[in-house]
């Protein structure tokens, strides 16, 4: 795709007298330009404001077999696309003349109940500017004169808060029909048949050599009297220090007459109870990570007892219909909390962390955080930070039983306290987002991605990647990196077939 070239010299009424002398083709000043390289594209011929709907396009569909025996042997090969239901699409008015860039103006939604295609700006629009929407990144053709290539735009303030927006466009009078809709809620939903994708962590070395053991300190006390075992066990389910860190670990370890119970990687000693004869805990070193071969396996044995898992320990688990739906409504809530952002000053980054799919007892209520950067004034008020923030307000206002699961509530100690807890610390007992899902608009940036490591959440979904300061995959993988003593899963949420393709926000930006 190339672009016209404009001398720096020239004037900006002269490149708008480019699209302004061609036939203007609807209310909103659109029009259509031949480029060398490049052919039709469409293009304004005066300002257009960010969120303005610039074409509504019905789309004339074909069924598989009208395709496959006609359609694709002519031009509208290069035209259509599939439809949710399988058929094929073409979209006519302007709608099959947008050419495509990595840097879009416009973002597309699709109605299939009304059978059209709805196209509005993402940011303030120049006269003689080429709007272009993105195709995506699988693409079947050499793109030439790439937005990276145009002179600069209107610059950015705060009160053109769309050029950051990159999220799908949201309408909820769309009712939009999925193709697991149908199903049964426990059917397993695999690849291509869910809304997002794993993003492979290139991690776990096979580590057979004491040199490439990977190792983290952690708490242990030594157990003389066997008769202690069970009520240390169920002491220690009651207290908030298991977590999912030390999952691959054997909690006891029995050297000749002493057994030593694994009890936290806390930054402090942990509290123990007061009636039982034991002594003080004290910190050793034990694997990171489960063992994957059997050279591995007795390497980290010397260490601690550890188990053999051949099977990759973050490889995502299996994704039902039902659990789709709940990843689903917590997309939609933050896309209509990003809505919501275009009447304020701040960027439209949104958080969210719903009740667990599986434990509800993990949090008993969701919780929503925006950025808030330029309504503080301080730079480190992201959307991820925030949620984490108010979580951990939450939790700190919260009574101790209130962080139990419902099990533990009821487990209570017994009359004669000799299984008391002691007063909790909070200092990293209960890690702030263990077992929990994180969603959020844009891909988080390398800090709030080491936050979120921190506080042990469980798997981040994002809509919108961000290759230059993302640290879920972008510029950086945080959990993928040697050394980290926690890994969570990451998914991109993408788009259906003929969905709206998300606009362009600015690389730069630390979400």
């Amino acid at each position: 795709m190339a672009t016209t070239s404009i001398n720096s010299g020239e004037s900006l009424s002269a490149k708008n007298s480019l699209c302004c002398s061609a036939w203007v083709l609807n209310r909103e000043g659109c029009c259509i330009k031949t480029t060398d390289g490049k052919g039709r594209g469409v293009y304004a011929s005066r300002v257009i404001p960010p969120q303005t709907v610039i074409e509504i396009s019905p789309v004339l569909l074909f069924t598989r077999t009208e395709y496959e025996d006609h359609g694709r042997h002519t031009i509208l090969d290069h035209y259509t696309y599939r439809w949710r239901d399988g058929r094929m699409a073409l979209a006519l008015g302007l709608g099959s003349l947008f050419n495509h860039s990595s840097h879009p103006n416009v973002s597309y939604m699709i109605d299939p109940a009304h059978e059209c295609i709805r196209y509005t700006s993402t940011r303030t629009v120049n006269p003689g500017e080429e709007l272009c929407i993105f195709y995506g990144h699988k693409l079947w053709f050499d793109p030439v004169g790439t937005a990276e290539n145009l002179p600069p735009q209107v610059c950015l303030d705060q009160s053109d808060q769309s050029e950051f927006l990159d999220i799908l466009a949201v309408d909820s009078k769309t009712d939009e029909v999925e193709p697991w809709d149908t199903g049964k809620p426990n059917d397993i939903l695999e690849g291509e048949a869910l809304p997002f994708i794993w993003k492979k962590l290139q991690i776990d070395e096979e580590e057979e050599s004491m040199e490439d053991v990977r190792t983290m300190q952690a708490w242990a006390i030594d157990i003389p009297d066997p008769k202690y075992i069970a009520t240390m066990l169920k002491w220690l389910r009651q207290s908030g220090l298991e977590s999912d860190t030390l999952s691959h670990l054997k909690r006891i370890r029995k050297r000749d007459s002493i057994s030593t119970l694994l009890l936290s990687i806390s930054s402090s000693a942990p509290l123990l109870p007061t009636n039982i004869n034991i002594g003080d805990p004290y910190q050793i070193l034990v694997p990171c990570n489960p063992a994957l071969t059997q050279t591995s396996l007795i390497l980290k044995n010397t260490l601690w007892p550890t188990v053999f898992a051949p099977r990759r320990k973050w490889e995502p688990e299996n994704w039902s219909i039902a659990k789709v739906q709940w990843a689903r409504n917590a997309i939609k809530h933050i896309l209509r909390n990003t809505a919501q952002t275009k009447s304020s000053d701040e960027l439209p980054v949104i958080a969210h962390v719903p009740k667990p799919f599986e434990d509800e007892s993990l949090l008993s209520q969701p919780f929503t955080a925006k950025d808030t950067r330029i309504s503080t004034g301080h730079p480190l008020r992201h959307a991820a930070m925030n949620i984490i923030r108010t979580i951990a307000d939450w939790r700190a206002k919260s009574s101790p039983t209130d962080l139990l699961p419902d099990s533990a509530k009821s487990a209570t100690s017994p009359p004669d306290g000799s299984l008391g807890i002691s007063e909790p610390s909070c200092n990293g007992t209960n890690y702030l987002l263990t077992g929990l899902t994180l969603f959020i608009t844009h891909e988080p940036c390398i800090m709030c991605s080491m936050a979120l490591l921190h506080s042990r959440v469980k798997e981040v979904f994002y809509i919108v990647p961000m290759p230059q300061t993302g640290g879920c995959g972008g510029s950086a993988c945080l959990p993928a990196l040697k050394g980290v003593n926690h890994r969570y899963s990451i998914a991109h949420w993408r788009s259906r077939d003929g969905s709206a393709a998300p606009a362009h926000l600015d690389e730069q930006i630390d979400v």
